[in-house]
């Protein structure tokens, strides 16, 4: 069987270059690469076009490489929280490309499976269609979207198996899964890494197939972007 565990998250980023295609699994802060984050922060890297769901907040997550100026573009479906993600969109600095999220998330899917393209009626009529194919089936218009695929998909899970495969929890299902599967190389960062065999196929959600490099991470912070209370 192929070695597929590295030691840390600077081993697993090493051979990351700049102008290369990266996807950012998770949803929000849940679920995110913290430790690749962390490690590529400390690489010189410019020129990245990062797909994500959002970009995290300034001071966390994909936020500390946009305050890099690590990133030329983001493809994503929400600016949210991040302050200075929405000062580089609107003073042209950074490239975006804000996509519907049931779109984006099957653009990453279908990326991943090898499908080209596909049609959806999410945009018609909005600047989301601008310059793309329209098509009309049974009645209703569909415009054309693309499939998405990375040069890196770092994604983060809460068990895995020295053979690559994946559980995650919760809202970490939410772009991981997807993820893994469209990128050229998939890395995997989990919380508890167990020996071959030990997961419950029935529990698997990403087969190890589709995972290239898998560690063990550490110092989880999972922050959370608004902390809501209530008096009880």
């Amino acid at each position: 069987m192929i070695t597929k565990t590295v030691t840390n998250a600077a081993e697993a980023v090493k051979d990351v270059f700049s102008d290369s295609v990266l996807m950012f699994g998770g949803f929000g802060l849940c679920g995110i690469p913290e430790n690749c984050i962390q490690a590529l922060l400390q690489k010189d890297l410019t020129g990245l076009t990062c797909i994500s769901n959002n970009a995290g907040v300034d001071d966390f997550g994909i936020g500390l490489m946009l305050k890099k100026r690590m990133v030329k573009k983001m493809i994503s479906s929400y600016v949210g929280e991040n302050a200075e993600f929405e000062r580089q969109l609107l003073s042209g600095e950074l490239e975006v490309d804000l996509i519907p999220q049931g779109t984006l998330a099957e653009r990453i899917r279908a990326g991943g499976a090898g499908i080209p393209a596909f049609f959806t009626p999410a945009g018609v009529g909005t600047e989301v269609a601008e310059g793309k194919e329209i098509r009309e089936f049974d009645g209703k218009m569909y415009l054309m979207e693309k499939g998405l695929i990375a040069d890196f998909a770092f994604v983060k899970a809460w068990k895995g198996d020295t053979a690559g495969n994946l559980i995650f929890k919760g809202t970490a299902r939410n772009f991981n899964p997807m993820m893994a599967t469209a990128g050229k190389i998939t890395i995997a960062e989990v919380e508890e890494l167990v020996p071959a065999g030990q997961l419950d196929p029935n529990h698997i959600h990403t087969p190890g197939i589709y995972v290239q490099r898998i560690f063990q991470g550490e110092d989880y912070e999972k922050r959370i972007e608004q902390r809501t209370v209530s008096k009880g």
